[in-house]
This record gives structure tokens, sequence and C-alpha cells, in this order.
């Protein structure tokens, strides 16, 4: 497995192409499975469930995209891990319901790592925090495509990007429930190789 890491932030549309020669690589084993760290110029993207009614205001670029999900905001301040793995060497039985509650498990774990406590919620993708007067928010996006049992796209962590920027989208198309960082939390924000460690610990 390659670990790959961006410097600088990049644009969505170049990073999908970047991404999607590898997964047309990895499939025809040319190359090995990928987890690419990076962040993105800040953009729009919508999913394979995005409703338009849910653009309310695009300050940045839209991009529309394979993933599953529906309208999120990416900029600096995210972390960002794309997932380049085939599913037939990473599950007994390949199983992308799995493969997303893993990845949720990957978040919860790395949170707590900076001792912040992350949920699941039924029907609601991601990882949410329950703040203290009993309101949730959402600090973490999973967004995932599959081809021939190779996965795409991933997970996004806010770290400290500039939350006003989910202003012009309904957040994955949930308008009850905010967005969080672990800035916001007042939380140390060095999590990449947290994040690292747990994703090797829960797929090798």
């Amino acid at each position: 497995m390659d670990i790959i890491y961006n410097k600088e932030p990049i644009a969505y549309d170049a990073a999908m192409v970047i991404m999607q020669k590898r997964v047309d690589d990895v499939i025809a084993g040319d190359a090995s499975e990928a987890v690419w760290f990076l962040e993105h110029e800040p953009c729009y993207t919508g999913g394979t469930s995005a409703k338009a009614i849910d653009l309310l205001n695009p300050q940045f670029p839209v991009f529309e995209t394979g993933r599953g999900g529906e309208y999120t905001y990416h900029g600096v301040g995210q972390q960002i891990a794309y997932l380049i793995f085939d599913l037939k060497k990473r599950q007994q039985r390949p199983d992308l319901k799995k493969y997303i509650y893993d990845l949720e498990q990957v978040i919860i774990d790395t949170l707590s790592s900076v001792d912040v406590k992350g949920e699941r919620r039924s029907g609601r993708v991601g990882v949410w925090v329950v703040l203290p007067d009993g309101s949730e928010e959402k600090i973490a996006a999973i967004g995932v495509r599959v081809r021939k049992w190779v996965t795409s796209h991933g997970i996004s962590i806010n770290v400290n990007p500039n939350l006003s920027h989910y202003s012009g989208i309904v957040p994955c198309g949930i308008s009850q429930h905010g967005v969080t960082s672990l800035e916001k939390l007042g939380k140390s924000l060095d999590i990449a190789d947290a994040l690292l460690q747990n994703i090797q610990k829960t797929f090798f």
C-alpha cells in the first residue's frame, strides 16, 4: 500500500483525475492500493443523492461526483483521506455497508485520540458529536464509490475549516443539525498520524 501526502491544497477536479487513474490501475493490477491525505481548495461537491434544492448559495465551484451522499463542502482545514482499496482483499466477503461502518469506526477511534467522543446516528452516514446542551453537530463526512470492488473517495474530518462556508448548502441534506470542527471544540488539530494508524489497524 502506498501512503501519499499532498503538501498544498489541490483543486477537486484535478484530484479526481489522479484518483480515478489510480483506481483504474488497481483494477488492472498495475498499481498497489493507496491512502491519499490531502486538502481541497474550497468547493462544494454533490454525490449521487444530491438535491438541487440543497444548493442554497454556492460561493465556490460546484462539482458533481460519483460518490454516494448529498452535497458537502471541502476546503482548507479538513483532513481528507481518499482510500483506494480492493475490498476483495480487505474483507472476507466484500460488503459495502461493512466498509462504511469500518470507516466510521476509524473516525471515532481517531477523534478519541484527541479526547473527542464521536458517535454514529441511525440513518445519518458520518460521525457526530453531542454538545453540552444536547444538540448534535457533524464533525466528519463519508462518501464512497466502489467499482469492481475497488473503493475511491473516503473520509473528511473537520479540523479547522471556515465553518461559515457550509452556509452555501444544506450539508448532506440535513438542516436540523449543525457542523463543527476540532478547533471549535477546543481540541488538538494534528490528527493525520492517528488517522493513518487507525486505517492500518482496521483494514490491514
